[in-house]
């Protein structure tokens, strides 16, 4: 009976706490809730007061005032901010600090962040997640704090302008005022150069190309890409070893040579160009040293590019270790002797006005780059920028292009990508057939030193069209296709010299003829 009455009177004891709790919640709400009521006329007023001030007092006086103030809330606020921006001031690329600090809070941010962004991963099938728009992440370096927010403003309507203004993002470090010595050296340092190596780790290599009629902005690329992903090294390319470790050598003395230009004051870039019959293997040459050099590849279509200005901006938005190719450059624009025909169009221009006239909306479609624009994007003021970066040209015809485009110092290295041999043969059977030796080897030594065929219609023999196609049916098969081109170059030389042999018995004829009439004159 006395437990019954005790827990009785604990529970009355309990409940009694329990009102007494809520009542006191309800009371100080109420009594701040008066306190603020009561503070909003002395809000008021101050607000007016301030606004008069603004309006009547003057401006030195205004200055003097809010230079004290902001004196007064920074002793109440001790924080600094840094702001780092995406594309800063008149810059013309990304900001190469934005870069790496977005790849060192990708690494930390999954794990603080409240609001993340999911993109697909290096392998294509892990999402990696970044920090999104306008969130609060936490660092800490030797024990002090940092927060890091990613911002971005909004876009807005330009008056003289029917575009938006393209959105500007940028990142606010903010910290405490008596860590400044550590934040601002040796921790964007760390932060710098972390990002730097987490890219390198991450960095999927691209093939990009330049599209037609896009607008161009800051913060909005002229390139588009792709992932790269072609399979050519040296090892597979058909060519001879000696000429293959040449180019291998001069590569890898260019990429580790940055100090050697930096002291002869020249551009770290260098030019090859790549000659040869179509199916040579110059295509599949770049793809062998982008993979060689781990380089990106830039895949300039210069049909696309609408004037010089254009191109120049195209070369400003390239990363260093990238290719730059143009292939065909032949076929690309004029470039072909173009001061040469230089007198020759100013006497035409006379003749062809009208129809310019009624060309002339093609021709404000039509690419305007220009030789001189294309000389300075190869070795001018700009071709400077970025660094580490290889210019290749291909073409089928090098005697149809301007001496101009392809002295040395633009491209510094000429290619010729020859007809299969004998050596380049080997290699295509080693990683077709994988074979090193066969007794029919010695048979399509004599063949292919005969004939001219390149190294794409070799491989096109050599691939299996079906399971029953196998090695011994391939290696009769290309042997066929020799023996065919050894008898149409046959025909055709036996054409030449009938055609030749008929040219000269008619020019004798002619000059007999002339000779008789002059004498019987």
């Amino acid at each position: 009976m006395f437990l019954f009455f005790s827990s009785l009177k604990n529970s009355s004891t309990q409940a009694q706490l329990n009102h007494n709790t809520t009542t006191g919640m309800w009371m100080g709400a109420a009594s701040m809730a008066g306190s603020w009521v009561a503070a909003g006329p002395t809000i008021a007023s101050f607000m007016f007061v301030w606004a008069m001030i603004q309006q009547y007092c003057p401006q030195a006086v205004l200055r003097f005032f809010k230079k004290y103030w902001r004196r007064l809330m920074n002793y109440f606020h001790p924080y600094i901010q840094i702001s780092i921006h995406e594309f800063a001031g008149e810059r013309l690329k990304r900001s190469e600090a934005f870069i790496a600090i977005e790849s060192y809070l990708s690494k930390n941010s999954s794990n603080t962040a409240k609001r993340l962004k999911a993109e697909i991963g290096k392998d294509s099938t892990n999402l990696v997640f970044s920090m999104d728009d306008h969130e609060k992440v936490t660092d800490e370096f030797q024990g002090v704090k940092v927060w890091w927010v990613l911002n971005r403003t909004g876009s807005s309507t330009n008056p003289d302008n029917s575009y938006p203004n393209p959105d500007k993002r940028y990142y606010t470090l903010t910290f405490h005022k008596n860590h400044r010595s550590l934040i601002t050296e040796p921790y964007l340092k760390y932060v710098l150069s972390e990002g730097k190596e987490i890219r390198v780790r991450n960095r999927q290599r691209k093939l990009y190309t330049n599209g037609s009629g896009g607008r161009w902005s800051y913060s909005h690329t002229m390139w588009s890409h792709i992932v790269f992903e072609h399979p050519a090294t040296f090892d597979t390319i058909g060519m001879e070893a000696k000429k293959k470790q040449e180019i291998i050598d001069d590569l890898q003395t260019f990429t580790s040579s940055k100090d050697f230009y930096a002291r002869i004051g020249k551009a770290w870039k260098r030019g090859y160009l790549l000659y040869g019959p179509p199916g040579t293997g110059k295509s599949t040459m770049i793809a062998a040293m982008a993979n060689l050099l781990n380089y990106d590849i830039y895949d300039l279509e210069l049909t696309a590019v609408k004037n010089n200005t254009e191109l120049r901006k195209l070369l400003i938005e390239t990363t260093s270790k990238s290719i730059i190719v143009i292939e065909d450059i032949d076929c690309s624009l004029d470039l072909t002797g173009q001061r040469k025909k230089k007198e020759e169009k100013l006497k035409d221009d006379e003749k062809e006005k009208p129809s310019k006239e009624s060309s002339h909306k093609e021709d404000e479609s039509s690419s305007k780059v220009t030789l001189s624009g294309l000389l300075n994007f190869i070795d001018g003021i700009w071709s400077a920028c970025g660094g580490e970066r290889l210019i290749v040209f291909t073409t089928n015809y090098v005697e149809k292009l301007d001496p101009a485009l392809i002295r040395t110092g633009r491209m510094d290295k000429h290619i010729e990508l020859s007809y299969c041999s004998f050596e380049s043969f080997l290699v295509l059977a080693k990683n077709y057939l994988n074979l090193e030796t066969h007794p029919l080897f010695d048979q399509i030594k004599e063949l292919i030193e005969d004939v001219n065929i390149t190294p794409a219609d070799v491989a096109e023999n050599l691939m299996p069209k079906s399971p029953k196609d196998d090695l011994e049916k391939r290696i009769h098969k290309l042997i066929q296709t020799l023996q065919q081109a050894k008898e149409a170059a046959i025909v055709e030389e036996s054409q030449e010299a009938n055609t030749a042999e008929s040219t000269t018995t008619y020019l004798q004829s002619q000059t007999e003829g002339e000779r008789s009439s002059s004498s019987s004159i």
